[in-house]
């Protein structure tokens, strides 16, 4: 079902939209993809989990900074996922919570585990969904989604991302899709496909702070570790973060972190936790009432 009852609040100046749901141990959602897509990631990516996990948790998702209803960044210096990894950050100091069971899926794999390495304090665990963009070697991004329909952010061309990542198309609901064509057509949206296209701060901004960031944070895992109990999620079938990725990252995270546990779907692709939601939520529960027992 789409996640009903959004709320609204003010980080550093930034209007943030999020989902509160449950009782119980914190965790926080962060979903994938980056600022000015020609389709739209939001904390509605998570529709398919979000209800049935509260059940357990008191339950956050969030759209990240320039994403979704969230508002863009202040600068164009904001236009990074260090940008965003201080703002999910700051959500969390904002709201009192933590420390918590961190969830990321894609590139929000990759901010949850940045998070945790520079705020340790901030997470109990660490659960990473399909980060092509953590794990070492090339993602087939560009690859897989070459040539998409125009015109770019229509329903048609988000539809036909959402599908191509997954294993079944049966996981793009159209729920799913009315809200993030409604977000991929906001006044603000449009200004962050402006700021990293035709202003070019994906190729001068984003993509080279990443590229920084992600060794720095490579050699963190292997010099220190996350020193966090880890819970890998990965779709067998995923055509743009390979399984062989996957163990290459299993190898960067059990260098440090003995506490690291990979749990694999099978007929699944980037979006698992969308294909198979009684299985994925069924795997979290497991993982995170084992960390208290470890």
């Amino acid at each position: 079902m789409p996640l009903s009852d959004p709320k609204y609040v003010d980080v550093d100046g930034i209007g943030t939209r999020y989902f509160e749901k449950g009782e119980g141990e914190p965790m926080v959602l962060v979903h994938g993809g980056h600022m000015g897509t020609f389709a739209a990631d939001l904390a509605d990516d998570w529709d398919t989990n979000f209800d049935a996990l509260s059940e357990h948790y008191r339950v956050y998702a969030l759209d990240k900074l320039g994403m979704g209803f969230t508002d863009n960044p202040k600068t164009d210096d904001g236009y990074t996922i260090q940008a965003q990894t201080d703002h999910v950050s700051r959500f969390m100091e904002t709201l009192g919570i933590g420390p918590a069971h961190l969830c990321g899926h894609s590139r929000g794999g990759y901010l949850v585990t940045r998070l945790a390495l520079q705020h340790p304090e901030q997470c109990r665990s660490c659960i990473i969904v399909d980060s092509g963009t953590l794990s070492p070697g090339a993602g087939r991004n560009e690859i897989v989604h070459a040539d998409p329909p125009l015109p770019l952010r229509s329903r048609e061309c988000h539809r036909w991302v959402f599908e191509r990542y997954s294993y079944s198309p049966a996981c793009v609901t159209e729920g799913w899709l009315d809200v993030a064509v409604e977000a991929a057509h906001t006044p603000k949206y449009e200004e962050a496909v402006r700021k990293m296209s035709d202003e070019g701060l994906l190729a001068t901004k984003f993509l080279p702070d990443l590229q920084r960031d992600l060794e720095e944070t490579h050699r963190w895992l292997l010099d220190r570790g996350l020193q966090r109990p880890t819970l890998m999620l990965w779709g067998y079938n995923d055509p743009t973060a390979p399984l062989s990725q996957g163990m290459a990252l299993m190898e960067f995270l059990t260098a440090k972190e003995r506490r690291t546990y990979l749990h694999i779907f099978n007929e699944s692709g980037h979006f698992c936790y969308r294909e198979h939601p009684e299985a994925f939520n069924a795997a979290v529960r497991a993982f995170t009432e084992s960390c208290v027992t470890r």
